[in-house]
Parts: structure tokens; sequence; C-alpha cells
């Protein structure tokens, strides 16, 4: 019985820490004047410690910059490739591309 007790727990264990490991990195598309999806201003909820990546597709440049949060980060312009930063302080960041405007490209960012 203590074994089949300790199995279960060992298990329990390493599919938290499987989980984690999985949360621990999110990615966020950029196309022509959006983040994530073409409409709407998305919010997107990762963990603290979390590294987020920003992935440029599309024929125009972008960036990836915090207009208000907890902490400032402004990202090279690029039509490709990608950007990520590891989050290690809660809060919520609104972002958006300097190129196309607050009211054109953002997004919200919780750390939670």
């Amino acid at each position: 019985m203590r074994k089949l007790i300790v199995v279960a727990l060992v298990t329990v264990a390493l599919a938290a820490l499987a989980a984690s490991a999985l949360a621990a990195r999110k990615s966020i598309s950029i196309g022509d004047n959006y983040y994530v999806r073409p409409s709407g201003v998305p919010v997107v909820t990762v963990s603290r410690n979390s590294t987020v990546v920003w992935n440029f597709r599309g024929a125009s440049a972008h960036n990836v910059t915090v207009k208000t949060g907890p902490v400032k980060f402004h990202s090279p312009s690029k039509s490709s490739g990608s950007f990520s930063r590891k989050f290690s302080t809660r809060g919520t960041y609104v972002i958006y591309c300097t190129i196309h405007g607050f009211a054109d490209q953002r997004m919200k960012l919780v750390v939670k």
C-alpha cells in the first residue's frame, strides 16, 4: 500500500513539473497591424518567470513596446524573426507597436 502511495505522489509531482514547464513559454504572433489576432485587443496571461516570444510575420516592420506596466522595454523593429523576454515582475503590461500606433496595434499581457 505504501509503495502505491509513493508511486502516486511521484506521478503527481512529475505531472505538476511538466505542466509548469509547458506554461513557462508563450508564443505570440505579430502580423500586419495586429498582435495575436486581426481584430480586438487581446489579453494574454502568463505565469511569473515565463518567457514570452513575439514572432514577427508580414510585409511591414513591427516592434514590441511597453506603454504602461511595471517594467518598460522596447524591441527592435522587424518584419521577420522573433523577440523574447522573460517576465519576473507581476502586473499588467499594455504593449503596442510604435510604428502602427496604439489605436491600431496593441495588446495586454498579464503576468500572475
